[in-house]
């Protein structure tokens, strides 16, 4: 009984601690939206409308006069404040979303008050996933939120067999984008059958061609991590190539040459994106 009366102690001191941002879900809701991920909403605030949309850039200020664009799945919400209540000012706002960021491993990048809004900059680390966040808010009873779970693009768009042929033939190589791993590890992931499939048709159609299947990947992380990580994400294509499509093995070399042969510069999350890729050379 001891036990249980402390666990129910510490349930009901947490909620009083954040009451303020556990309200979810209102009637004077927009219809068909909901919060964004992470985070719940002020007490006594309905959202008057939100966007949900897969792939955004939204520009993050970091300091005076320093801008992080952020590319990713991006959310965003505007609360109203509900008739009757006290409303909480601006600062009060964005302290509770601190401090719910702060509770589940996030910092403060920067905080600010432009014109009457108090502004505040977050970023979380969680589930291998990096999060931003601005919030916004006036004493007016208005704020609103902007989060962008970082992201690399789906490559919905792949280049056709014929096209990777033409390729080959006329330069020697193909990069390959549409290939997909998570940070730091060699598993393919879900969404990369496109490319692989056409780089098999590809071979198919041309049974005398050999290639190095060579992986490249940014500077991020220790040269010594990333030249271990490009060959075993070739391998991982090599063997894919085989189990799934019967291509046969002598044909496939895998190579990986990690951060040193970029196709663009490092210092954007755009140009990181283009070296992070596969490439096919003819042997």
């Amino acid at each position: 009984m001891l036990i249980r009366s402390c666990s129910m102690l510490i349930i009901a001191l947490l909620l009083s601690l954040g009451e303020t941002v556990l309200a979810q879900n209102d009637p004077n809701d927009a219809e068909g939206t909901n919060d964004p991920p992470y985070f719940s909403r002020m007490k006594g605030f309905h959202i008057y409308q939100a966007s949900d949309i897969e792939f955004d850039r939204f520009e993050f200020e970091t300091g005076p006069g320093k801008i992080e664009a952020v590319e990713g799945h991006y959310y965003s919400a505007v609360y109203y404040a509900n008739e009757g209540i006290t409303l909480p000012s601006g600062l009060q706002v964005i302290r509770n979303y601190t401090n719910a960021a702060k509770s589940i491993g996030g910092k403060q990048i920067y905080q600010y008050e432009d014109g009457g809004l108090e502004i505040v900059i977050l970023k979380i680390n969680k589930n291998n996933a990096e999060i931003w966040v601005k919030v916004e808010a006036a004493s007016n009873g208005i704020y609103n939120i902007n989060l962008v779970e970082k992201q690399s693009m789906n490559q919905d768009i792949v280049a056709d067999a014929s096209s990777l042929e033409s390729s080959i033939r006329e330069t020697g190589k193909v990069a390959i984008y549409g290939i997909y791993f998570d940070t730091g590890k060699s598993n393919i992931k879900p969404g990369s059958e496109a490319s692989i499939s056409e780089i098999a048709k590809m071979l198919q159609a041309n049974p005398n061609l050999k290639v190095y299947i060579v992986g490249h990947t940014d500077n991020a992380g220790s040269f010594d991590n990333n030249l271990k990580l490009s060959k075993d994400r070739a391998d991982s294509v090599v063997k894919e190539l085989i189990s799934k499509y019967s291509i046969n093995s002598l044909r496939l070399q895998p190579f990986g040459v990690g951060p040193t042969s970029p196709v663009a510069t490092n210092q954007t999350d755009d140009g990181r994106a283009k070296n992070r890729r596969v490439e096919l050379v003819a042997q």
